[in-house]
């Protein structure tokens, strides 16, 4: 086994890593002496616009209105057999109900496909969704490459 690298990934590696969509994990500060809340998502991304959406499970007690405005980070990966790739984004969530029917964000969502994941304790037909957008602040990607001897 040969020794490896991390290098970033050029703009057409990060957008057919990203493509339309998949799943990734959403972190925020939850408090000054909590550590940070990190949930699992499933996403979109719009190369077009380098936005991202995503779908977030909303129930009677969800809590997730409170991320509107705060700041995020949100990491997707894989570690398939060309070696691993990530991509960090981070910036501020906007809620995509609150956005007007023409305009960009709702344009973004018709391009993206987000996968419904079944993580629930019912069938996700029984599940309340809301969607929400991130415009990054960063976006960083690195992937693994073989080192040159």
């Amino acid at each position: 086994m040969g020794d490896t690298e991390a290098v970033q990934m050029d703009e057409e590696e990060l957008e057919a890593f990203l493509q339309t969509g998949g799943t990734g994990v959403v972190s925020f500060a939850a408090g000054t002496d909590e550590p940070p809340h990190s949930i699992p998502v499933s996403y979109g991304y719009d190369a077009a616009t380098e936005h991202f959406y995503f779908r977030f499970a909303a129930g009677p007690d969800s809590e997730k209105s409170e991320l509107v405005g705060r700041p995020i980070s949100f990491v997707t990966y894989d570690d398939g057999n060309g070696g691993w790739r990530s991509v960090i984004a981070s910036g501020e969530l906007d809620d995509v109900e609150e956005a007007d029917i023409d305009s960009e964000i709702v344009q973004g969502m018709r391009r993206v496909d987000i996968p419904l994941v079944d993580i629930f304790d019912r069938p996700s037909r029984e599940v309340s969704f809301r969607f929400f957008h991130l415009v990054p602040d960063e976006l960083t990607s690195r992937k693994e490459v073989q080192a040159e001897d």
